[in-house]
């Protein structure tokens, strides 16, 4: 088979919490292999960090600040030549709060 005719479902996973999104991630890994499909991955994407300095008093004080940090934790999932058992397994997978998933083809 060329390189062309293989078709992928790429899982992008989002989280704040890391264990949340490496337990989904195996939960997503567990439902392909149940179905004999090829997969790669999960493979993390980097840690995206947002940094907040708010103000700690309302008016006086303007030195005294405190720091904030949001972190967003991602994986990567493909799934080679999938089938629509594995599509609609995964569409009806009952995943945790705070955890995004998109999913495309590629």
């Amino acid at each position: 088979m060329a390189k062309k005719d293989i078709e992928k479902l790429r899982l992008k996973i989002k989280a704040y919490d890391h264990k949340l999104i490496d337990s989904s991630s195996r939960q997503i890994m567990d439902t392909a292999k149940r179905h004999d499909v090829e997969i790669i991955g999960p493979i993390p994407l980097p840690t995206e960090t947002k940094k907040y300095t708010v103000n700690r008093s309302t008016f006086v004080h303007k030195d005294a600040r405190e720091q904030f940090e949001l972190r967003v934790h991602k994986r990567l999932i493909d799934i080679l030549n999938p089938n629509n058992k594995i599509i609609e397994s995964l569409s009806n997978l009952n995943l945790p709060a705070g955890v995004e998933i998109e999913i495309k083809m590629v």
